[in-house]
């Protein structure tokens, strides 16, 4: 009687063909496509019959104007989806024999990530909001309204989830996931800073000249900084304090302040 021996799993490390599909699969289906709508976006923008300055782009609107429970849902439900990609990309490390600590996405450094992360909101928001007054006067950029929702109990903490999660996908995707698959498949460094730096910015080209070039100076700044610390965990802080600010500093400024439109 014999019996069959179960044979040992083995590893195989994905060709560079296939790991550059995958890069393509995880960006269509996050923040490449949000690089596409943008671009739409600001193609309609530019035909519109106003000028650049005169139109507003809403950030956080409301999902059903006058209907608060049911807008507080779609709030909660699309800051939950924008993170999918997110967990599509922990996934895949983990099938890789990796998982999202690899790139420094985890709390083992928490209190260093988050004194780099203050440090470095404090630079890239000041020299970042200079930039956007600067196109937004010359009229090269949109109105940026950071909040549209309304006046209700829960808007400041979703705001602040918003800020979050917008944090957590741009700087696990486009710093830590973008970094790791295109040096695997074989690129430079000044290629990949490139590559990041212009797909960060064409997903805020739908703000104008200045969201796009605001973001990829942005953007080479976190890849330089990501390459040295090895760690997307300050990146995330300090992006997610950069856009709390000004998520919740607009709702609680617009209407108070001349130059903030409401």
């Amino acid at each position: 009687m014999t019996t069959a021996s179960a044979e040992p799993a083995t590893t195989k490390t994905p060709s560079r063909r296939l790991l550059a599909v995958e890069l393509l699969i995880v960006l269509g289906l996050s923040l490449g496509a949000s690089g596409v709508s943008a671009l739409i976006s600001f193609a309609g923008s530019l035909t519109e019959p106003v000028g650049l300055g005169q139109q507003v782009a809403t950030l956080n609107a409301s999902r059903a104007p006058g209907r608060p429970w049911l807008d507080l849902a779609w709030q909660l439900y699309y800051i939950a989806r924008g993170l999918m990609p997110v967990v599509l990309v922990g996934y895949l490390l983990v099938r890789e024999g990796a998982s999202l600590r690899t790139i420094g996405f985890d709390l083992r450094r928490k209190l260093s990530d988050l004194g780099r992360g203050t440090l470095l909101a404090a630079a890239i928001g000041g020299s970042g909001l200079a930039l956007y007054l600067g196109a937004q006067a010359a009229g090269f950029n949109l109105t940026v309204a950071p909040s549209g929702l309304p006046d209700v109990w829960w808007r400041i903490p979703v705001l602040v989830a918003a800020a979050w999660q917008n944090a957590i996908l741009e700087e696990v995707v486009v710093v830590g996931y973008l970094v790791r698959r295109l040096h695997q498949i074989g690129w430079s460094w000044p290629a990949i800073i490139t590559a990041s730096a212009v797909l960060r910015g064409s997903y805020h080209l739908y703000q104008g000249v200045g969201g796009l070039v605001g973001n990829m100076v942005m953007g080479v700044v976190f890849c330089l900084l990501y390459r040295r610390w090895r760690r997307v965990g300050p990146l995330v802080a300090a992006h997610a304090l950069i856009d709390t600010v000004a998520f919740v500093g607009y709702a609680l400024l617009a209407g108070h302040v001349s130059w903030l439109p409401s």
